[in-house]
């Protein structure tokens, strides 16, 4: 059984070169209490490396859940999925830049020509990269929706439409943690005539072959892991200093007044995420359900073609070249409102940098609030994932994270010496 800071036997592979990746996973379990993960990496198009271990269902999970683990815990496979938090927000992103490479939707167009209703309260000039970049000035909500009205359909693009703006739209940024789910959701519907988790299955995860999805299938269920809190690991001096939030910080997460506990409360009391009904929604901020597998191929997509993809689409390519560069051209930059430390957007993803160190300078892709990453980077030619069900606190640097990205840069430069 594995338990906090014990010896996991990693399952998987990794190609000649990258066992620093390999030794980076096995790691993670004993350097930083890792419960159960997965993590896998593409390179030019191919799989490099594959692996998991650990638990999927916590030993000490249970405590009020409806559907509280029982007996011993169960071993991680390599087919289990993950609910992934904020990684989803990269995947959602792909939809309204495919939407506009399919000449279906105006980047540069006001959101409330798709969504009448979305003009009110001062947002009639909020252009939809705005909204894609963070900067449409609605992170929060004066009347935080209910768990169930989250998951409804209609309390939560109903109540981002009603929305005052806390800034004035454009004029600066701060991360919509929650907002995020009915602003993009609500979009594309408008757009497409299609909910977002149904347009991801059929244009996206289908074509590719991927196990992932906004809006889990019951038949899905029994694959998922269990997500849980974890305890960091005091870290041995030989491996640096524990990391601790800035003051700021801190002080921001603890103020019930501030936008950034606004932002992450604006559904409230927190909801189950082992619930099947949050698991069944479609809440693209935070709601994905996913293998490492199929975000690691989803981002290999985006940047190049796949060998195997069942698409007749770019040989398996997602993003245009134009396309490409504008997921990853700088949108915001400095200070986040809501973050309160300095974060860099593009159209719908995060970039690289200090708050949220990727590969490097060209990459792109998003972190989950508690340890999850995915992302490309095209100059490397690479489609990362690392997927966990041990929830630490934290949103953009995770440092089981950060080891792998660590590791898979010491191989890549290996390679290329």
């Amino acid at each position: 059984m594995a338990g906090v800071g014990s010896v996991v036997d990693v399952q998987g592979t990794a190609a000649d070169g990258f066992e620093p990746v390999r030794d980076a996973f096995a790691a993670n379990f004993t350097r930083h209490g890792e419960r159960g993960a997965a993590m896998v990496l593409y390179r030019e198009g191919e799989k490099v490396v594959d692996l998991w271990g650990g638990t999927k269902t916590p030993d000490n999970d249970g405590e009020g859940s409806p559907e509280a683990s029982s007996g011993d815990p169960e071993p991680w496979t390599q087919d289990t999925a993950q609910v992934v938090r904020s990684v989803t927000k990269g995947v959602a992103a792909a939809v309204p830049l495919l939407l506009h490479q399919r000449g279906q939707l105006d980047l540069d167009g006001r959101v409330s020509t798709y969504w009448p209703e979305f003009k009110a309260a001062g947002k009639e000039r909020v252009l939809v990269r705005h909204l894609l970049a963070h900067r449409t000035g609605v992170p929060v909500l004066d009347t935080p929706l209910t768990p169930a009205e989250a998951v409804d359909g209609i309390s939560g693009p109903r109540a981002v439409a009603a929305q005052r703006p806390v800034w004035e739209p454009g004029t600066a940024h701060g991360y919509h943690a929650q907002t995020y789910s009915w602003l993009l959701g609500e979009l594309v519907r408008r757009v497409t005539g299609r909910t977002i988790g149904r347009w991801i299955a059929e244009e996206i995860a289908r074509p590719l072959g991927l196990d992932l999805w906004l809006g889990l299938p019951e038949e899905q269920r029994g694959r998922v892991g269990r997500i849980a809190a974890v305890e960091a690991l005091a870290a041995p001096a030989a491996h640096g200093p524990r990391l601790r939030p800035k003051r700021s910080v801190a002080e921001a997460y603890r103020d019930p007044e501030s936008l950034t506990r606004r932002a992450f409360a604006a559904i409230t009391p927190v909801p189950d995420e082992n619930d099947p009904a949050y698991l069944a929604a479609e809440l693209p901020a935070s709601g994905g359900v996913a293998t490492a597998e199929a975000l690691a191929r989803f981002y290999a997509a985006l940047i190049g073609p796949l060998p195997s993809a069942r698409t007749a689409r770019s040989g398996g390519r997602l993003f245009a070249p134009a396309t490409l560069t504008m997921a990853r051209t700088e949108e915001s930059a400095g200070p986040d409102r809501v973050l309160v430390v300095g974060t860099r957007y593009g159209l719908g993803y995060m970039l690289h940098g200090p708050a949220c160190p990727l590969l490097g300078p060209g990459s792109f892709g998003h972190p989950g609030r508690g340890g999850s990453l995915a992302f490309a980077d095209p100059e490397a030619r690479i489609g990362f994932a690392y997927v966990t069900n041990g929830m630490r606190r934290g949103v953009t640097a995770d440092p089981r994270a950060q080891a792998l990205v660590r590791a898979v840069r010491t191989s890549l430069a290996a390679r290329e010496a």
